[in-house]
């Protein structure tokens, strides 16, 4: 009898007895008073005068009148460029320990975040509350006695003066609780190399020694691993090696369209949870099997704005217009696009994380994340969210029965003519013209903004097929420091122009 993993799971269950979720608009409420009281005496907190916010009569509504919104780049170029010139106090006490390099897109600079140390505290708490909901997943007592594949980029982080710099994968890593590195795999030692591949190389050689339970990652990374330590121990699948594989929790991205790849890879069917770490904080875990949605950790450091989500509020470089309207979480409305806003430990304030959400049960606050602003395609005013295209490549996948794990597009000129020109990674042998055409009569019939752009200034649509290995070959392209580089569902003309040029060297 697994006595550890029956101990563990009753501690787990008896703890998500115990302790009881929070009032939803009053934890709210106090993260923010919190945030505002431990920034005021910043030089931020003086410049908007947090200190007067507090006194008034609504601190929700006086911040969102006082303190104007931030993308990554107005708030490094206006107040963390400071943080870089060794200045303290800035947006948040004190100097951060950390610097999350995002893995960003292929084509941009690294963004460069403050991780403080109350952010890692959070993000522990948050990794405790996902733990906790395992309880409501029907798992045997010995799943927890099973190891966990955390597959990241690299723990080895760079030191820059007095903090050290990485992947926020990395710093999560380098800080797991001592208790827990017992479970950790790769460990310690593989984790801290660098190079991507001869990581994955030597996970692929020591997989027989581990009894992996739950994997936890970017698919496109989880998928790259499984197809090395398949191929490297001559598997039919992963469940050959790790027998007891039963968990993944997937993140980073929306993992519906890496399903059937991500499954054929498997021996039978395994538990997927999701969750929401970005580089800017842990915001959201699934806490229960009946959906695929996540719930909104609303407790721990981290305040939410939305913004409705229309075209007329949202910048042609992803950004929201000054005046655009935000609401409150009270306010929110099941199935309506917002983009989200935080304002956290780390000293991020009405900060535009770039992602979109809806609400999916507005009285349990959980959501799905829908695309991203900067994905938003509406060159010609189709209004094509990432979301809508993932479906749209679904329905291909169902009707041809094939696998569309990773594709990309972007609205180019045809003989002086707008065009969607999508780039399909997929083996099925499909004709191009079916493809297309499915393509476009299920965006046609899903978004009514892409039915009349089709009409009028959107002339066609052109569809590319290529070898799914193209995708990881440009991200690795791209890569970052241990890691690999995000796909980009949707790219610029200059973007797009060099990624056909790679795909074009690929294929000859």
């Amino acid at each position: 009898m697994p006595i550890v993993g029956s101990l563990i799971k009753s501690l787990i269950d008896l703890r998500d007895n115990i302790v009881s979720e929070p009032e939803a608009e009053e934890a709210q409420k106090e993260v923010l008073t919190r945030l505002l009281k431990k920034a005021k005496d910043t030089q931020f907190g003086k410049h908007y005068d947090f200190e007067s916010i507090l006194k008034s009569d609504d601190v929700q509504k006086t911040f969102a009148q006082k303190v104007p919104y931030f993308d990554y780049n107005k708030l490094n170029k206006e107040w963390w460029y400071k943080l870089h010139d060794g200045e303290k106090d800035v947006t948040w006490p004190g100097r951060p320990p950390y610097f999350a390099v995002s893995s960003g897109t292929t084509g941009t600079s690294s963004k460069r975040i403050p991780v403080t140390d109350e952010m890692l505290e959070s993000i522990r708490k948050a990794g405790i509350k996902q733990v906790s909901a395992l309880s409501n997943f029907d798992l045997p007592p010995d799943f927890f006695e099973k190891e966990i594949m955390m597959l990241g980029s690299s723990t080895d982080l760079e030191k820059e003066g007095d903090h050290q710099e990485g992947e926020i994968s990395g710093i999560s890593a380098s800080n797991i609780p001592f208790w827990f590195r017992g479970y950790y795999k790769p460990g310690e030692e593989i984790s801290k190399i660098e190079e991507w591949d001869e990581r994955v190389q030597r996970i692929a050689e020591n997989a027989k020694n581990w009894d992996i339970g739950a994997l936890s990652g970017i698919p496109s990374w989880l998928e790259l691993m499984m197809k090395k330590v398949i191929e490297y121990n001559n598997l039919d699948n992963i469940h050959d090696i790790w027998p007891n594989l039963k968990v993944y929790a997937s993140g980073g991205v929306a993992f519906e369209p890496y399903e059937k790849s991500f499954n054929a890879l498997l021996g039978h069917p395994i538990t997927v949870i999701d969750t929401y770490l970005a580089s800017e904080g842990f915001l959201a875990v699934q806490a229960r099997p009946e959906t695929n949605a996540m719930k909104l950790i609303l407790d721990n450091g981290i305040y939410f704005e939305f913004v409705p989500f229309k075209a007329e509020y949202i910048n042609q470089d992803g950004s929201i217009v000054e005046d655009a309207p935000v609401i409150s979480l009270d306010e929110v409305e099941e199935e309506k696009d917002y983009v989200l806003l935080i304002s956290t430990v780390s000293g991020a304030w009405r900060y535009l994380i770039g992602d979109t959400i809806k609400f999916t049960d507005v009285e349990r606050k959980e959501i799905r994340i829908t695309g991203r602003t900067k994905f938003f395609l509406n060159v010609v005013g189709s209004q094509l969210s990432v979301n809508k295209m993932n479906d749209a490549v679904q329905e291909l996948e169902d009707k041809f029965d094939i696998k569309i794990p990773e594709f990309t597009l972007a609205a180019v000129r045809i003989d002086g003519e707008f065009h969607h020109h999508w780039y399909l990674g997929t083996e099925g042998d499909t004709p191009e013209e079916e493809l297309k055409e499915a393509l476009d009569e299920s965006l046609k019939n899903a978004n009514k903004n892409y039915k009349v752009a089709r009409s009028k200034a959107l002339k066609g649509v052109k569809v590319t097929k290529v070898h799914p290995n193209i995708f990881p070959e440009w991200s690795a392209a791209n890569k970052k420091k241990g890691g690999q580089v995000k796909m980009e569902k949707v790219m610029d003309e200059e973007k797009f122009a060099k990624w056909e040029k790679f795909v074009n060297e690929q294929k000859a």
